[in-house]
């Protein structure tokens, strides 16, 4: 998507010239999923799919928002409306409570005019691959940009998750959000949920390459079952806490959890524990895997947390097995698995460069024949986080 394309569309829209042109990337988790929320590790990478937005100022105190992809009626409001968009509009609500919180903050007295933004993705809606993050931050970025606001780029994702919890009412960590604005090329961030330490990683696959699967089911997280999850988890930790000094479940070690587990008494609640306490260690040994070169290995612990993900935290679904199983039988792959919230949504492959075209082939084919429709694939490339172009 270029730039004379990209004016074209907000001229087309707004009647004027834009001003400034923005990317904000979605992201790839490679291992961690449903840990961030339980407090545990996640290794994700922002990537080359993501949100454009081409920025106007106003002189009065309207927002006009325009997504080039839901091609419905430009979202109007004012300045000070915080109330949550309904329905088709419902989209607005990533930016609106952006907006909302960051001017709720001591210097969002500079937020003092209006403005236009055209929108448009190359990033699958309901992929998995974390679009409405890429929205937050894709609005955090502008404002900080546009009226020179003081705050820095994890107090912007740290805004994107309350967005995300308070305004739109997803119970979401901070991994999508953070991945989304502190991404780097060639590498993946090595996080801990718990204590917001960080650490870059190269992303060293040889002659490997990341592909996404897209199953093109569209889910909706909000709606679905992943603010259960979260309780149950939640459920799972209280029961813990009865006897261990913890504050989130990502503290624990398989042992520890073992020793305690009789204190849950509750199948489902000891499943999803089970799953964020094992993917957090997984995690841990996928990264050492990684930095000794041993992918392997961290292929190995890529399939294990699929079998996790459908067994223990039952999020995978028909088609998401359908891509991750299917791979697994494809020559050159060295692991596949779900990623996102589940679902639907995608999967990730680490897959030979020289068998990718023959891999999509194969598994596009299978997934034809039992889904009955057409999954895509997309190669990731590794990119830095939101920014002004």
């Amino acid at each position: 998507m270029n730039k004379e394309e990209l004016l074209k569309a907000y001229q087309e829209k707004f009647g004027e010239k834009g001003q400034d042109i923005f990317f904000s990337p979605g992201r790839i988790n490679v291992i961690g999923e449903h840990t961030d929320y339980n407090g545990g590790h996640v290794f994700p990478a922002a990537i080359s799919l993501g949100i454009y937005g081409v920025y106007g100022p106003r002189k009065d105190n309207k927002v006009a928002l325009y997504s080039g992809n839901v091609h419905g009626p430009v979202v109007e409001f004012d300045l000070d409306d915080e109330t949550v968009e309904k329905d088709d509009c419902f989209w607005a609500n990533y930016f609106k409570g952006m907006l909302t919180y960051l001017r709720q903050r001591k210097d969002g007295a500079k937020i003092n005019h209006g403005f236009n933004l055209y929108v448009k993705a190359n990033l699958p809606s309901g992929s998995g691959l974390s679009s409405s993050a890429a929205i937050e931050m894709l609005m955090g970025i502008i404002l900080k940009e546009e009226f020179d606001l003081d705050i820095g780029r994890i107090a912007l994702a740290k805004l994107g998750q309350k967005t995300e919890n308070e305004f739109v009412g997803l119970n979401s960590g901070i991994m999508d959000q953070f991945a989304c604005i502190m991404g780097k090329k060639d590498s993946a961030i090595f996080l801990d949920c718990n204590t917001m330490e960080y650490e870059y990683k190269p992303l060293k696959l040889d002659d490997y390459e990341i592909i996404i699967m897209s199953t093109n089911k569209q889910h909706t997280l909000a709606s679905s079952a992943y603010n259960d999850r979260v309780a149950e988890c939640h459920g799972a930790l209280e029961k813990l806490q009865t006897k261990l000094k913890i504050k989130a479940l990502g503290e624990l070690d398989d042992h520890t959890f073992d020793e305690y587990s009789y204190l849950i008494n509750d199948e489902t609640e000891l499943k999803r524990a089970r799953h964020a306490v094992s993917e957090n260690g997984r995690t841990l040994r996928a990264t050492k895997a990684m930095e000794d070169n041993d992918l392997a290995k961290l292929g190995r612990l890529i399939n294990a947390s699929h079998i996790s993900l459908h067994y223990d935290y039952e999020v995978t679904g028909r088609e998401l097995d359908t891509l991750a199983e299917t791979a697994w039988k494809q020559p050159g792959v060295l692991g596949a698995r779900m990623i996102g919230g589940g679902f639907g949504g995608s999967a990730i492959a680490i897959v030979k460069k020289d068998q990718a075209d023959a891999f999509k082939k194969n598994v596009g084919k299978v997934y034809r024949d039992r889904i009955g429709y057409d999954a895509s694939f997309y190669d990731a490339e590794i990119v830095d986080g939101t920014k002004k172009i």
